[in-house]
């Protein structure tokens, strides 16, 4: 397999967390019903996660934040689900295989995607 691109975010929660309170159209533009749901260091820990992916396809414009969600295995390990724009970006560019990581501490949400082909 060969790498189609690396991506990496890191987010401020609280900061997150008060642009969401201060706009409230942002989050329905940015998460997912389930995502809006959830935490504050999850719903930052998210978004990175869309950063990341965002930047390992090339940060191509046109790309629906909503057309990707992050969800849970079994295990507990984070997945990227993708539809719309995103599966059409990833599909363009040939992508097979999706790695992703989300860690909060210390008041900051981090994600890394890497991508394969």
């Amino acid at each position: 397999m060969a790498v189609v691109g690396v991506g990496v975010d890191i987010v401020d929660i609280e900061r997150f967390t008060r642009s969401l309170r201060r706009t409230p159209g942002l989050s329905v533009r940015l998460l997912t019903p389930a995502e809006a749901e959830l935490p504050p260091e999850s719903r930052a820990g998210r978004f990175a996660a869309k950063e990341a992916l965002a930047k390992a396809l090339g940060a191509p414009a046109g790309l629906a934040w909503t057309d990707v969600e992050v969800v849970r295995e079994a295990s507990g390990q984070p997945r990227l689900h993708w539809t719309g724009t995103v599966a059409a970006e990833a599909e363009r560019q040939g992508v097979t295989s999706c790695h992703v990581t989300i860690s909060h501490d210390g008041g900051v949400a981090t994600a890394m995607v890497v991508l394969e082909r």
